[in-house]
């Protein structure tokens, strides 16, 4: 079964009448058998959906407006077996607004050296019939995916399924609902930024709920379905007898659970799936929400602290584009650093980061939290799984918008941290810290992120392209005197 089996991504062969009805049937009888075998590929998360052989702009016309109109399409594959002469596509591509993947592939691996003949060369025109369709897509300045290798290979199928996912980042934001419930830390700017923009960008909604609404909500939520959840918790989670047994204790976990039913069902009464919360504003409701937060993210909400409403967005774009691979998503933010060798970053939050890439069973533990209200607050503690991840920040530069990648290697902590009240994730940035940080900063990165290990850069790529907007990656490769000239130039590009 498909991770996303509720979407399609259409299937559409280019070719024309001038070869005559053998050829089409043989071309139409060579798509079936690509699209069924691409369906059968592991590595492709959405299904295909073959839609025929287009041959006029008419035809090619209509399965774009279809296309328009169909709300499980999230995209297309386009391929053309033979030669399609690409002004019949010109109307077609002028009215679609999905994005589309070109496949440039052909139906045989290997030539028939002993029995080629000028009706294969004819039949299987993909290499100029597919160079033929590209100018056009240049010509017309339409940004998209093009995808070379025959079919029937494992790293083709990768990188289609890298588009699709970042197809299913671009239908979830088009259709996002962000909450806010207060509004931005006071005085900081870079988790400001224009809402309508931002709509008209990415297609999600940020809006403005009242703390009364919230409480509201929560302060309905009944005794019996509070138990219920505190069962679910000690089923769930490490927690220890005497949480439970202590009557304070008690009492906040209650508080805990009373929110996280509460905030979930808020959310969903608005059709909100990412919200934002701020320490500064919580008038009517306990505390600032730490377990209840972490549950809700571990659910696939998105999350930003702060105000955070474009991080708070992005984490539930990018836990929708990682669904059912390896690696968890979570808000997250560098906090400090441990100057040495390998130069390396202690990744927390005050309490919101998501169990998903913890490294084991996370426990529950009551620790005091300072920062906008002074009480007793339940968390979730980890550390997060070792290996490759991504840092990613959303910037609004007032021109245009900025995703900011950096590849990093976690790592598990040396030692310890007894005294450390916040799940964490320590890693060393690629290609180190002290160039990493150097850029992130030239390129105006936040201090807070969505971190990743199930999101690859490839995904964010195609994102980014679809998206309409810029994308710079430190990674290895990363040197500071080229890194600052690429900002400049993509600023010439994208104002």
């Amino acid at each position: 079964m498909k991770t996303y089996g509720d979407k399609e991504v259409w299937f559409v062969t280019g070719s024309q009448s001038l070869y005559g009805p053998e050829v089409l049937k043989t071309v139409a009888l060579n798509s079936s058998q690509i699209v069924e075998g691409l369906n059968q590929s592991p590595a492709i998360s959405v299904p295909l959906i073959e839609k025929g052989t287009v041959k006029t702009p008419d035809e090619i016309s209509e399965v774009c407006r279809r296309a328009n109109n169909d709300s499980k399409c999230i995209g297309l594959v386009l391929w053309m077996h033979t030669f399609s002469p690409a002004k019949m596509w010109i109307a077609g591509l002028s009215l679609l607004n999905k994005p589309f993947l070109h496949l440039h592939t052909q139906f045989n691996a290997a030539l028939p050296w002993d029995a080629i003949d000028m009706n294969f060369m004819n039949t299987n025109q993909s290499a100029h019939g597919c160079r033929e369709f590209g100018f056009i897509g240049t010509r017309m300045g339409i940004d998209r995916k093009v995808v070379v290798g025959h079919w029937e290979s494992r790293v083709v199928h990768e990188q289609v399924d890298d588009w699709c996912r970042a197809a299913i980042g671009i239908h979830e934001g088009k259709s996002l609902k962000v909450a806010r419930f207060g509004d931005n830390m006071r005085q900081v700017a870079v988790t400001e930024g224009n809402k309508v923009s931002a709509q008209i960008q990415f297609g999600y909604e940020v809006n403005a709920y009242g703390l009364g609404e919230l409480a509201d909500s929560v302060n309905q939520v009944s005794d019996n379905d509070v138990n219920a959840l505190l069962d679910e918790y000690a089923s769930t989670y490490i927690l220890s007898p005497s949480l439970f047994d202590d009557i304070d204790s008690r009492k906040i976990l209650c508080q805990e659970a009373r929110l996280e039913l509460g905030m979930e069902r808020f959310l969903d009464s608005v059709n909100a799936r990412a919200f934002s919360n701020t320490f500064e504003n919580l008038t009517g409701i306990s505390n600032l929400p730490g377990l209840a937060t972490q549950r809700l993210m571990e659910k696939g909400y998105g999350f930003g602290g702060e105000g955070d409403w474009k991080t708070a967005a992005m984490t539930r774009i990018m836990k929708v584009m990682g669904q059912g691979k390896e690696g968890g998503t979570s808000f997250m933010e560098d906090y400090t650093y441990n100057f040495g060798e390998k130069s390396q970053v202690l990744g927390a939050h005050m309490l919101e980061v998501c169990p998903t890439i913890s490294s084991g069973k996370p426990r529950i533990e009551i620790h005091r939290h300072t920062i906008g209200c002074n009480c007793d607050i339940p968390r979730l503690m980890f550390s997060a799984q070792p290996g490759f991840g991504l840092n990613v920040s959303v910037v609004d530069l007032g021109s245009h918008y900025r995703l900011l990648v950096n590849t990093v290697n976690t790592v598990k902590p040396p030692k310890a941290l007894p005294h450390l009240p916040v799940a964490h994730a320590l890693w060393t940035p690629q290609p180190s810290l002290e160039v990493a940080a150097a850029a992130w900063i030239h390129a105006g990165g936040a201090h807070h992120t969505v971190y990743s290990q199930a999101v690859t850069v490839d995904m964010l790529s195609d994102y980014a392209d679809i998206a309409g907007i810029e994308m710079v990656v430190i990674d290895e490769d990363t040197r500071i005197r080229q890194f600052k000239t690429e900002l400049r130039n993509n600023v010439i590009y994208y104002r």
